[in-house]
């Protein structure tokens, strides 16, 4: 039985839990909140679904103990986003990850980490440096969200399946991610044949904002990270080696941020360097400089 530990479980964890519990897998799963009556509610509440569904899922309140025989932990755990700049609310999310990860450091973890908070490239890099993991066993859910939401838009835009749009959203998961147009395409065929110049950049802009727009009228995002991390967690379980724009460590600029990698049951087993243009090439750049630049403000260069 493979097992899982979630460590925060608002509205993103528990979104995720109970994706997991309309799997057939069967998981034995941990959670870990600082608020333990609001979550033996919700073990209860769950626990009592799964008498209908999947009878094949152990469900407990755990401790960090737990992380150490676990195959992933996943850490949902932060701030809900404040304004437009996910930026804007890095002190606070580091204190959180600086008492989560002070208590992992005790345990003999192996396993996976897939980090889930903002701002998600600083966070996912800050997990790995605290906690001394590889980094090919540290990965962010990055912009796979984003993608999964320009695919969306697209697909409405010109009437065909997401999963038939072959497009990725890279960089920062923030406001300077940007679309590898060059890469694009349906079968064969460039996105060019399909979309102008125009509504390229209105979709690219459309999904730059998308996680604001979310947060304004239900006040939290939490269903399309959710999915990203019930696909990876699918992945790396069944060894899938799918490729998926996550936040990866990148030997080139020294930072976390989202690249596409082949994701399988060691994680990330192998980044996958596309061609792209001298302008995408310098939007990646300079959306490295926007992470590095946040970790600077926490973690200054000399400490590590």
């Amino acid at each position: 039985m493979k097992k899982i530990v979630i460590i925060g479980c608002g509205n993103v964890g528990i979104s995720y839990l109970k994706k997991l519990c309309l799997t057939d897998m069967a998981l034995d799963i941990s959670l870990i909140d600082i608020d333990e009556e609001k979550l033996e509610g919700e073990v209860l509440d769950i626990s009592q679904s799964l008498v209908y569904r999947n009878s094949n899922i152990n469900l407990k309140i755990g401790n960090y103990s737990d992380c150490d025989d676990a195959d992933i932990v996943v850490i949902a755990a932060g701030v809900t986003q404040s304004t437009n700049d996910r930026m804007a609310d890095l002190e606070k999310a580091n204190e959180i990850i600086v008492d989560i990860t002070n208590n992992l450091r005790e345990t003999s973890f192996k396993g996976i980490y897939l980090v889930a908070c903002n701002p998600l490239d600083v966070i996912t890099e800050l997990v790995a440096h605290y906690t001394d993991h590889p980094f090919n066993k540290v990965i962010g859910t990055g912009c796979m969200l984003d993608t999964a939401r320009l695919k969306s838009l697209i697909s409405k835009k010109i009437k065909v399946k997401p999963n038939d749009i072959n497009v990725y959203v890279l960089g920062e998961h923030g406001n300077s991610q940007f679309v590898a147009w060059s890469n694009a395409n349906i079968g064969l065929e460039n996105l060019s044949q399909f979309l102008s110049l125009d509504e390229k950049l209105e979709l690219e802009n459309e999904t730059r904002h998308m996680g604001g727009v979310i947060v304004k009228h239900k006040g939290y995002t939490s269903e399309g990270v959710s999915a990203c991390l019930l696909e990876l967690t699918l992945v790396i379980l069944n060894d899938l080696k799918k490729v998926y724009p996550v936040s990866n460590y990148n030997t080139t600029y020294d930072v976390y941020i989202s690249t596409p990698c082949i994701i399988g049951k060691n994680g990330v087993e192998e980044v996958i360097n596309i061609k792209l243009t001298s302008d995408e090439e310098e939007k990646l750049e300079e959306s490295s400089e926007v992470i590095s630049e946040a970790l600077d403000r926490i973690l200054p260069k000399e400490l590590y």
